[in-house]
């Protein structure tokens, strides 16, 4: 689909999605050796590959608490609107987490609280 693999993986999830080490996998390819299967890679394996492919990892929180303040305030001013694709009452929950768990929702599932 890529031609080789992609040049950047932003992976915000926090946990594995695909294998623990799939996105990792999903890199380019600079070395025909490597092209083992990644589930079954030691330590040792993924750091070769790391280095091998010359990959750099880069570590986020997501912002400050004065940046998240800024992003209430620009949420509060109407000039940004999260995706919401449905919303269930919260004796609902099970309902609401089989649709996340399915990967049916386009966008953010709340929960009504009573």
């Amino acid at each position: 689909m890529t031609g080789g693999g992609v040049d950047m993986v932003i992976d915000s999830v926090g946990k594995p999605v695909g294998g623990e080490f799939a996105a990792l996998a999903s890199t380019r390819r600079t070395a025909d050796h490597l092209r083992g299967d990644h589930r079954r890679q030691s330590t040792v394996g993924i750091f070769r590959r790391l280095f091998i492919r010359q990959l750099e990892i880069y570590g986020s929180t997501g912002g400050s608490v004065a940046e998240f303040g800024e992003l209430l305030q620009v949420y509060h001013r109407g000039l940004l609107r999260p995706v919401i694709d449905s919303t269930f009452p919260l004796q609902d929950i099970h309902t609401a987490f089989d649709r996340l768990a399915k990967g049916e929702q386009f966008g953010k599932i709340s929960l009504l609280m009573p």
